[in-house]
């Protein structure tokens, strides 16, 4: 069902006959391919592909060609240095053979997605990840990018705060109560008007996870807390099951971003929370989505040495974010960007 839906965007991209430089506005139903999506079809594109005996500019050049092919666009006879490389659907091509992730003479854009193709040492592609720049600045752990928005999370005599209990404009048309999620969704499906729960439901269904503990194991301590985390909120919100495609938001399909604090520093990569930016996922009756229309649940927890132990839970919108956590200030953004992808980064 899923490659069907994928084939409808290459098939409408066809008929279309735009090019890679022709704008796409995000969330357009019909030509804008959201990010899952994407990296759905490129990799069932590009993986295997042999690229052995190629120099470093033509292995890019048909990586590029390859790319055109599997979205529908005709590839042109030479591409232009354009920033990203394909504009119309918003995204730069990188193909890797190291975890050394090098970005030129450029910051990082928070929306603009990277499409990190994979090669094995046998020259071939063995997986394609697509991120957006914001995620890319959150993975570096090196401080070559310096967290562009950061807040202060101070908690409070409550263990559990609803920082505003209702949601957005745009948003609260399309919430409904009482919704089956094991029934009808899984957390990473795009969100749908009547399938998203009201955000004082989701606080409700929430709070109960303040107290509970989990085990704290792993190599990658900081990558397997958030995805401890992501399960338990998805267990609690009533899915059938876990899935998280690695994009923003963690709950797609509730438009839910999910934070582990364990320090009262909040980073917030490249994009502010209170955004008026579009948000990459497809428009619902009409209606294109903003950062700031995105619900934040923050958990904050001490860890004992064996266990990580949720303490507190607080919750909001994008747009009321900052009447709750103050912003840092001060911006800065290195240029030369060198980023070491995390082990498992291409295994989710």
């Amino acid at each position: 069902m899923k490659s069907k839906v994928a084939q409808r965007y290459v098939a409408a991209i066809r008929r279309s006959e735009l090019s890679i430089y022709d704008p796409i506005e995000i969330g357009d139903p019909d030509l804008w391919i959201p990010t899952p999506v994407l990296e759905g079809l490129l990799n069932t594109a590009l993986t295997g592909v042999l690229l052995v005996g190629l120099p470093l500019r033509t292995r890019s050049k048909v990586v590029k060609q390859l790319v055109c092919q599997a979205l529908g666009y005709p590839a042109p006879p030479s591409f232009r240095r354009t920033k990203p490389r394909f504009p119309g659907q918003l995204f730069d091509t990188y193909v890797q053979k190291s975890n050394n992730l090098q970005v030129w003479n450029e910051e990082l854009a928070p929306t603009r997605r990277y499409v990190i193709i994979r090669v094995g040492h046998d020259d071939v592609i063995t997986r394609v990840k697509v991120v957006t720049g914001d995620t890319l600045a959150l993975l570096d752990t090196t401080g070559t990018v310096t967290q562009k928005y950061q807040a202060r999370l101070i908690p409070g005599e409550a263990k559990a705060e609803l920082i505003v209990d209702k949601d957005t404009d745009i948003l609260r048309p399309y919430v409904q109560s009482g919704v089956d999620l094991a029934a009808i969704a899984s957390p990473v499906d795009h969100p749908r008007a009547g399938q998203l729960l009201p955000i004082k439901e989701l606080f409700d269904q929430l709070k109960s996870l303040v107290g509970e503990r989990f085990a704290d194991v792993g190599h990658d301590q900081e990558r397997n807390r958030g995805a401890a985390l992501h399960q338990l909120v998805c267990q609690h919100l009533g899915y059938a099951d876990y899935r998280d495609c690695g994009q923003f938001p963690d709950v797609r399909h509730q438009l839910l971003e999910v934070k582990l604090q364990t320090s009262q520093t909040i980073d917030l990569g490249l994009v502010c929370p209170d955004s008026k930016d579009a948000l990459d996922v497809p428009r619902i009756k009409g209606k294109q989505i903003r950062h700031c229309d995105v619900r934040y649940a923050l958990f904050y927890a001490t860890i004992d040495g064996e266990d990580v132990i949720l303490t507190h839970l607080f919750l909001t919108t994008g747009e009321e974010f900052f009447t709750r956590f103050p912003q840092f200030q001060g911006k800065v953004l290195n240029r030369k960007l060198q980023i070491p992808l995390p082990p498992g980064f291409f295994n989710d």
